[in-house]
């Protein structure tokens, strides 16, 4: 047997000189990784992550998923328990599994009102695959096929698959698979005062966004447009939060002209906000919502789209077979170990304490950075943040993307030991709810040295 398929005991060079030979990486550039090795990371307790004898403060939870921590014994107990007792089953043809069955009720009952049927998947891009399945389904059974047009937004981000990816707000994303011009999907403006408000009051810009919708929806006619997807929080993109007035108002419309409300919790579902789901947040409701990374805290693959009942009973009506699913759609295990998530969230009233201690510490802490002069805004909500960086703060210019200015900020307070992420001119933050108060301090003081040291590289350059 070859040493590459024989990987124990293999060296971390070794390890790496496979893994660039063999592995594509989402979301990397192939020259990265022809100019340096893959970091391996292969630990993880609490708050942090380790790996080739470092050990990094995870201020991104992950990719915003990791809400309980990482290394939870009993999530691994779980895991292990299920597996012994089913280690898999399908779900098709009127099969079910007592943890899948369980995970759906639970969701239910934590759900907003209405919202009582449950399909599960393994990704938030397929959550999402559904939903845009599921909305077809819906309007031809109303006997309206021709309500196909979905609504999405600037800087929104929906998923990776070739459908969701079309959904998204991000050229970058588009323009390799020619999805640009994508027929079908509509963009729209979204809530992004400091980005797009101009010389707009921030509620003026709100107002206009909303306006954009409405105004959408008549060019193309009431009769052609299908949804309207939302994420509460823009997150991918910068954590893009709503002012006050906007997703309520996003409401409005789409019920005045028939037109369903999606609402993308994949980030803000199960906690992130302060609330079980940044529907009660924010003050909304959703006709579908889509839940993903804290439904297992990223510790196995799993996702669920939620139905309000009035969807439901359209899409459940009558003797048709629901042509749609996935292999591992209500995996046992997965089921179980998303059960024991939501357990560890509530016993442990992580949710309350996101809105009502850690959430508002971590606002505090990050409002100090603000008067940095490369700092041009922070945003916060719950355990979401996202801090602005430009070139000049009257006009909030913003420095070139090719210039790189987030992934420097970013790269030097890694090399401090803290993990956060740059996109765009935006740094991000989604730490775990378990984070102290003692590692936000930490967090804020390295970010704050690593804004200074590029804004003085910035100077001498």
């Amino acid at each position: 047997m070859s040493q590459e398929t024989d990987q124990e005991g293999a060296s971390l060079i070794e390890l790496q000189e496979i893994d660039q030979k063999h592995h594509i990486h989402p979301f990397t550039a192939a020259s990265a990784l022809r100019q340096a090795p893959p970091f391996l990371i292969d630990g993880a307790s609490g708050c942090y992550v380790s790996g080739q004898g470092i050990k990094l403060l995870d201020m991104m939870a992950g990719l915003g998923c990791v809400n309980v921590g990482y290394g939870r014994k009993e999530m691994v107990n779980t895991a292990a328990e299920a597996m012994q007792a089913l280690s898999y089953y399908h779900s098709f043809s009127a099969v079910s599994n007592p943890t899948a069955a369980a995970l759906s009720g639970l969701i239910a009952n934590l759900a907003p009102e209405g919202m009582n049927r449950v399909f599960f998947a393994n990704s938030g891009s397929e959550a999402n695959e559904t939903v845009l399945k599921l909305i077809r389904y819906y309007w031809r059974s109303k006997g309206k096929p021709e309500k196909k047009i979905i609504l999405t937004r600037d800087y929104a981000y929906h998923g990776s698959t070739l459908a969701t990816t079309a959904l998204n707000g991000n050229p970058a994303m588009l323009e390799p698979y020619g999805l640009e011009t994508e027929t079908g999907i509509e963009r729209v403006r979204a809530p992004y005062w400091y980005r797009q408000g101009g010389s707009d009051t921030p509620e003026q810009h709100w107002k206009k966004a909303a306006q954009d919708i409405e105004d959408k929806i008549i060019e193309l006619g009431a009769e052609n447009v299908a949804a309207m997807f939302v994420e509460p929080i823009q997150a991918t993109m910068g954590a893009i939060i709503p002012p006050e007035g906007y997703l309520p108002e996003v409401e409005r419309i789409c019920r005045k002209y028939n037109v369903l409300l999606v609402a993308d919790e994949v980030v803000t579902g199960l906690g992130r906000t302060g609330h079980w789901f940044a529907q009660e947040t924010f003050g909304f409701k959703a006709d579908i919502m889509t839940l993903a990374k804290g439904l297992s805290s990223g510790y196995v693959p799993i996702s669920a789209v939620v139905l309000h009942d009035d969807i439901a009973s359209v899409v459940e009506d009558g003797e048709n077979i629901f042509q749609h699913g996935f292999t591992t759609s209500a995996h046992p295990v997965m089921a179980a170990v998303a059960l024991r998530n939501i357990d560890i969230l509530m016993k442990e009233g992580l949710v309350d304490r996101v809105r009502t201690d850690i959430g508002p510490y971590f606002a505090k802490k990050l409002a100090s950075l603000a008067d940095l002069p490369l700092v041009g805004e922070v945003r916060t909500c719950g355990l979401i943040a996202g801090i602005e960086l430009v070139s000049d703060k009257t006009t909030r210019a913003q420095y070139p993307i090719e210039a790189g200015i987030c992934s420097h900020v970013s790269q030097a307070a890694l090399l401090r030991g803290v993990i956060v992420r740059p996109t765009g001119n935006n740094i991000v933050l989604c730490p775990p709810f378990i984070v102290t108060h003692k590692e936000i301090d930490a967090a804020v003081d390295v970010l704050a040295e690593a804004l200074t040291e590029i804004e003085n590289a910035i100077k001498a350059s």
